[in-house]
């Protein structure tokens, strides 16, 4: 008994004083409790061994609390475990088999295979953790105290962030004959604990990247104050619900521009009027525009000046707002030309194509096309004067050729009156052979000579 006391003494003590490892970064600490069963190995062949390893007829188990170990996380998978173990061995190949004490302390090094599958697959089980451990330890048995050889596997299956069942089954190796090889199997709680989460958002801070302030887990333990789904510190509007594509800020009215820098942030807007609807689209918003529904300048109120002639002058500019006229002439019309000097030429062409029968005012075939041309001009400019001049060349007697030309300039005036072309407008006055344009020696220069002049009186 006295034995037994000294040590329980010794596991407590143990878990006290020692430096003990872990079982993963954010809690790095862990602590077990259960219960412990050992089976002392017979002969070494290996068939013996694994059927005695199985085997459950002479496993000794101790029916209370009867391991306790302590653990803390290292790095990279790797846990150190420390544990002392009682128990009561019943049978231990001696003649005099009796009840003797067994009690053990052991240091472990695990490794965690989650992190090995982690690196292969990029994810593994929050909930199992299966190991494999190597160590050493002190072995005592009926007052026989040996260092052992530890090595064997386990795993821990997690309820919760803290709380877990722990099975481990491994073999203690023997360097002499103090204590005989055995193996021991372990069941019992474990409990993690010593993660610090200093903002208590339940997210260590190893893993929070907001560590003083509480946050969520999908921001690393940063916070979203608005609760928009935009983390405070890229939230341009932290305290108020808004968008990503603001910036986490809100735009109420839908039209791209967040509410604060919107002048109308309730109703849809442009930019160019900072948020405010321009219906018109004349750079005056329609709170401020007089005709929002009519293109106007800011400076009448966007309203459109008034045009009364609709010349494309508005009345304001507008020296004759009730008569169209150019922007060139300040909205008065111009005065038009009497004649064009097209026109004018066109009707000296087509009057010197007028030809008459010999010695006679009447016109030869064909001549009464170029007349109807000479009435369209006419009619166009109804604002012209005309005279129509008769010549002749010097052929007979200067008295007959002065009545030959008078006459023949009547001919073509009266044509055009009855054309239509006012009286008013025409004279008429032969010239006879007193003004030729060319010689009369020549027969070509008294055809050129014998011709009809139209000339206008009032340009």
């Amino acid at each position: 008994m006295k034995r037994l006391k000294l040590a329980v003494i010794a596991m407590f003590a143990l878990l006290t004083v020692s430096n003990v490892n872990a079982q993963d970064e954010n809690n790095p600490w862990v602590v077990g409790f259960g219960i412990n069963s050992v089976d002392i190995r017979g002969k070494r062949n290996f068939g013996d061994l694994v059927k005695d390893g199985i085997g459950t007829s002479d496993w000794n188990i101790l029916p209370s609390i009867s391991r306790i170990s302590a653990e803390k996380y290292l790095e990279d998978g790797f846990t150190l475990q420390v544990a002392g173990s009682l128990n009561k061995i019943e049978t231990y190949l001696k003649p005099d088999d009796s009840d003797f004490l067994y009690y053990a302390i052991d240091a472990n090094v695990k490794y965690n295979v989650n992190s090995l599958v982690d690196m292969i697959f990029n994810g593994t089980s929050q909930y199992f953790d299966p190991y494999i451990y190597v160590g050493g330890g002190y072995t005592s048995i009926d007052s026989q105290g040996a260092a052992m050889l530890n090595a064997g596997a386990g795993f821990n299956v997690w309820f919760n962030d803290n709380l877990g069942l722990n099975l481990q089954s491994g073999a203690k190796h023997d360097f002499g004959d103090k204590v005989r090889g055995h193996f021991q199997h372990t069941l019992g709680l474990v409990f993690k604990f010593g993660g610090k989460d200093t903002d208590g958002d339940k997210i260590y801070d190893k893993d929070d990247a907001c560590p003083e302030t509480p946050g969520l887990a999908e921001f690393n333990g940063c916070p979203d104050t608005d609760g928009d789904g935009i983390k405070d510190s890229e939230d341009a509007c932290p305290n108020v619900a808004g968008l990503a594509s603001m910036n986490g800020c809100p735009d109420t009215d839908g039209d791209g521009i967040k509410d604060s820098a919107d002048a109308c942030p309730t109703v849809k807007g442009t930019k160019a009027m900072k948020g405010c609807p321009d219906a018109d689209g004349d750079g005056v918003t329609d709170a401020s525009d007089k005709c929002p529904k009519v293109a106007g300048p800011a400076s009448n109120g966007g309203c459109p000046w008034a045009d009364t002639d609709k010349d494309g002058v508005f009345d304001k500019d507008d020296k004759c707002p009730k008569v169209a006229g150019p922007a060139s002439n300040n909205g008065c019309p111009e005065a038009k030309p009497v004649i064009t000097e097209a026109a004018e030429a066109e009707l000296k062409t087509f009057a010197r194509t007028i030809l008459f029968n010999t010695s006679r005012s009447t016109f030869k075939s064909g001549v009464t096309d170029k007349l109807d041309a000479i009435v369209k001009i006419m009619s166009d400019y109804p604002n012209a004067s005309f005279v129509i001049e008769g010549h002749t060349d010097s052929s007979g007697a200067a008295s007959f050729n002065q009545k030959l030309s008078n006459s023949r300039a009547n001919a073509v005036m009266g044509y055009l009156a009855n054309k239509g072309v006012a009286s008013s407008r025409m004279s008429a006055v032969g010239y006879g052979e007193d003004s030729p344009i060319d010689t009369n020696a020549t027969r070509a220069g008294k055809a050129n000579n014998r011709r009809v002049e139209i000339r206008v009186t009032n340009k």
